[in-house]
């Protein structure tokens, strides 16, 4: 599942061209990882954010990240964004919403285009927060659609597949899992997942043979 979000999503909405600016929220989750892969394969210029300093490191030493950034860390995210992206976002792939999507949307660049794959920011809110910038999807001419992966699954699966079994076999992919052992941690690892703790997929092992 994973895997088939963020190829869609991101070539299906985002519709990549070599060159483009890349940003990716939660990029160290399990489709976050894959969306910056696959724009480095497109020949884009891709930056993360995460919250951890571990995090960073292994987006930009094995999954090769151009730069990659702990949200966590920075004071001011306008200012942070400035920073990372001086001639502004082409692409935008959003796993987290709020706050961050309202900010990313003013560095946006002309006919930019955001993919909304999740916004893990305001699952537990009981007030969601507001997005103010929607103006600026007129301004630049924006084009922002939100899409579960059902929705391209039966038209590019069998493409995906292929893709991506040829991609992994020739280490261009590479995927990382979370993997806690025992049903007992299974309460653990589903609140971890929520203060950012795990990395890629979170999954429970019952048992090993």
């Amino acid at each position: 599942m994973p895997g088939i979000a963020a190829y869609f999503g991101f070539h299906k909405i985002c519709a990549p061209k070599e060159g483009e600016i890349v940003y990716v929220s939660s990029a160290a989750g399990g489709v976050g990882q894959l969306v910056g892969q696959f724009a480095k394969l497109m020949g884009c210029y891709v930056v993360g954010s995460v919250s951890t300093h571990e995090k960073v490191d292994i987006l930009k030493s094995k999954l090769g990240f151009d730069d990659v950034f702990n949200y966590r860390d920075e004071p001011s995210l306008s200012a942070t964004l400035k920073r990372h992206f001086p001639n502004g976002i082409d692409l935008y792939f959003d796993n987290v919403g709020g706050e961050m999507l309202d900010e990313v949307l003013l560095h946006m660049n002309l006919h930019g285009r955001i993919a909304v794959s999740g916004m893990i920011s305001q699952y537990n809110l009981s007030k969601p927060d507001g997005i103010h910038n929607l103006f600026t999807l007129i301004t630049k001419r924006i084009r922002m659609q939100g899409f579960v992966e059902l929705d391209f699954k039966n038209e590019m699966y069998p493409h995906y597949l292929e893709w991506a079994v040829q991609n992994l076999s020739e280490h261009k992919l590479i995927y990382l899992e979370d993997i806690v052992e025992g049903l007992e941690n299974a309460p653990s690892a589903l609140v971890g997942i929520f203060h950012g703790r795990n990395i890629g997929k979170q999954l429970v092992c019952l048992a090993r043979e």
